[in-house]
């Protein structure tokens, strides 16, 4: 009986031993895939905060677009000056603070007309516009429909305009030129790959 509980006792001591090699062999394993897990939901969150600022600035700059030029609006103060002037400047309607903020209101709601992209050499995400605002047909072949992809770019995009409401109407009431690479990359920082991708296309 001593025989036996020994061998019992030497094959439970061996057990443990396989079973503690394996584990410090799979250790590293496990530690790789959840960094690399990580590593690739971090990145796919970076590109959903880039798609959809670089999605709400081609989408602002489109309904600017639509506004005449020429109509104007008044700014600065009423009052007179001691001279007898008034501090009154003329600024175009469409890229005055006020229409801005209005266009920032509903500018997020489009984000449902997006769709999602995937590189074949990156694997990055990019976004695209799926439906037309001209009635065109699109080529949709890369693009893949997902509600989740769509709720996300929202999500991001209404955080964008609730963290960079100044920077938005600053760049917007002042420039003309390479306003994407300008917030979303030099400003905000939120493409980190901007001038090498393909967000350009929106």
């Amino acid at each position: 009986m001593r025989k036996v509980t020994g061998s019992v006792l030497l094959g439970k001591s061996e057990l443990g031993y396989k079973m503690r090699k394996a584990a410090v062999l799979l250790a590293p394993c496990v530690l790789v895939c959840l960094l690399l897990s990580f590593s690739q939901a971090a990145r796919q969150g970076q590109d959903i905060k880039c798609g959809a600022c670089r999605a709400l600035v081609d989408e602002m700059d489109w309904d600017i677009s639509q506004i005449d030029p020429k109509r104007m609006i008044q700014t600065g103060s009423f009052r007179i000056n001691p001279d007898g002037s008034q501090s009154i400047r003329e600024i175009p309607l469409a890229r005055s603070e006020g229409n801005l903020l209005e266009l920032m209101e509903s500018v997020c709601e489009r984000m449902g007309d997006y769709g999602e992209r995937t590189d074949s050499a990156t694997h990055r995400k990019s976004y695209i516009r799926i439906k037309s605002r001209s009635g065109e047909p699109l080529d949709l072949s890369e693009a893949t429909l997902d509600s989740r992809v769509t709720s996300s770019l929202k999500f991001a995009c209404e955080t964008i305009v609730e963290q960079y409401e100044d920077e938005v109407i600053e760049f917007f009431a002042h420039e003309n030129e390479n306003i994407k690479d300008k917030l979303c990359s030099k400003r905000t920082d939120l493409c980190d790959h901007a001038l090498t991708s393909s967000h350009d296309e929106l």
